[in-house]
């Protein structure tokens, strides 16, 4: 997965859990793809300041991720409703029950899943 965007996600699900001050130099950073030196001067703070605790915000996002499994869950389910849908689009088999057992057994992974 593309690094922006993992952070992106970790962010999304995790990002309510960082100070107020961390999630706006974060978003500037992540989701506002500003410099570290733009951030740093409407911060009033160093380079290197902003740049600790980018990092920082990314361990603390990613150890939330490794407790809770939010953002891996969220991918696991989006992929199986993908293989629903995939099979919803093939032409229509012989045997209806096949394409049912097939739905159900995909729906049963993402209740397991939850």
């Amino acid at each position: 997965m593309d690094e922006l965007l993992k952070q992106a996600l970790l962010y999304d699900f995790y990002g309510e859990l960082l100070t107020d001050h961390q999630k706006e130099i974060y978003e500037q950073f992540i989701l506002e793809d500003l410099s570290l030196g733009e951030i740093a001067r409407d911060a009033g703070i160093s380079r290197q300041g902003v740049h600790d605790l980018v990092k920082r915000c990314d361990r603390t996002l990613q150890e939330y991720e490794e407790k809770l499994h939010l953002v891996s869950r969220f991918l696991t389910v989006k992929e199986q409703i993908h293989k629903i849908r995939e099979i919803l689009d093939q032409e229509p088999a012989e045997d209806i029950s096949v394409l049912k057992s097939e739905i159900r057994k995909i729906s049963d992974e993402i209740l397991e899943e939850l």
